[in-house]
């Protein structure tokens, strides 16, 4: 006999995940300002009504995809995690983002654009918490200079992440994805350096 409750909790678990994951890559694409939530239900595969049950408004929905951000974050600093040396870390970071160049062309970097975005919003809330996101990076990148033993890790791990943020935005702007590779060896060169 199946259990019916637990199959319409996971049911609603995975239709919440996916509204997260699809306002994650709509907005990213398209913005806040433009994106609806029937633009987010439909990438999500969910009827337009439904959605309402998972989140009330469009900036619910734009936490959601603050959350997936953190979420895939995570994903990845985990992964990287498992590597012996902080160092190496570092440097598969610096090709994760590389990897990710066609995508920065198009549309930037996800956080950092929606960073700037919602900073331009005249009500506040959603761009503290993109700065959360961001500032989860930055830790963890700090922790990895930190183990490296390298005088001030804060200050690499800005330099680091600005160098990311700096990329993506000219990428974007210029339309070459070229730009995330050169910068891309170039980090990887002056981590070695260190």
């Amino acid at each position: 006999m199946t259990d019916s409750k637990g199959s319409r909790v996971r049911a609603a678990t995975a239709k919440r995940q996916r509204l997260m994951i699809a306002a994650a890559r709509v907005v990213h694409q398209q913005g806040v300002e433009r994106t609806t939530i029937a633009d987010i239900a439909h990438a999500a595969d969910v009827p337009v009504g439904n959605v309402y049950y998972y989140y009330k408004t469009k900036d619910e929905l734009v936490g959601a995809a603050l959350t997936e951000h953190a979420r895939q974050l995570g994903l990845l600093t985990d992964r990287l995690d498992g590597l012996p040396d902080p160092r190496e870390r570092l440097k598969d970071l610096v090709e994760a983002w590389v990897s990710q160049r066609d995508l920065a062309v198009r549309y930037g970097c996800p956080t950092g654009t929606l960073a700037a975005e919602l900073d331009k919003r005249a009500e506040g809330g959603l761009d503290v918490e993109a700065g959360r996101v961001i500032r989860l990076l930055l830790d963890w990148v700090e922790r990895q200079f930190r183990e490296l033993g390298l005088p001030d890790p804060d200050g690499l791990a800005l330099t680091l992440v600005g160098a990311y943020q700096g990329m993506s935005l000219l990428a974007n702007a210029l339309r070459e994805p070229s730009v995330m590779t050169r910068q891309g060896t170039r980090l990887l060169s002056w981590l070695d350096s260190l």
